[in-house]
């Protein structure tokens, strides 16, 4: 099997298992069954278990922000930019699988022990607040409300995740919309 399928093979195993039973809870045997993948290939590729869950956030922070944008720039308006965010949220917390935030639920699970884990749970949280600013930018709105619609966006992923409801998007996008004509 070539190293680069066998990549992916290891990291879509390791994203269905790891986001939809929790890190701790997947073996490197669970990943090989899930992904056909050997276990000596898999420890080749990924020598420590730490290495396929910083792996698994990489790729996962990368299609997560292409969705995002790919949605948003559907909008043309600057301001239905900044709440179309809502609406994918929306859209994502309806998945039949959604369970949160992977990048939450990792830092729960391995933030206090993992600084690889760490380090990517706060790249992705950072790049997601810096894509907002950049939205808040185009709109010629103040910089500080990118802070205050992270904090909307963070706190619609938590609840949803523990609600199972997709109704934190939309309340969220409800405060979203009030500050938004507070600062026009």
């Amino acid at each position: 099997m070539e190293i680069a399928v066998a990549r992916e093979q290891a990291l879509d195993a390791a994203e269905k298992l790891f986001y939809g039973r929790g890190i701790q809870s997947v073996g490197m045997d669970d990943i090989r069954g899930a992904s056909g993948v050997s276990l000596k290939r898999l420890y080749q590729l990924f020598p420590a278990k730490e290495q396929l869950v910083e792996a698994y956030l990489e790729r996962r922070d990368i299609h997560w922000r292409e969705r995002l944008a790919a949605h948003v720039d559907h909008h043309r308006d600057a301001g239905e930019r900044i709440l179309a965010v809502f609406d994918w949220l929306r859209q994502w917390f309806a998945e039949s699988d959604f369970r949160g935030c992977a990048w939450i639920n990792s830092y729960g699970e391995l933030g206090a022990v993992s600084p690889r884990v760490a380090a990517q749970v706060r790249a992705h949280k950072q790049a997601f607040r810096g894509y907002l600013a950049g939205l808040v930018s185009d709109a010629g709105l103040p910089a500080s409300l990118a802070d205050q619609l992270y904090l909307l966006a963070e706190g619609a992923m938590v609840t949803a995740g523990i609600n199972g409801t997709t109704d934190p998007a939309d309340q969220a996008k409800q405060a979203a919309r009030v500050l938004l004509e507070a600062c026009r």
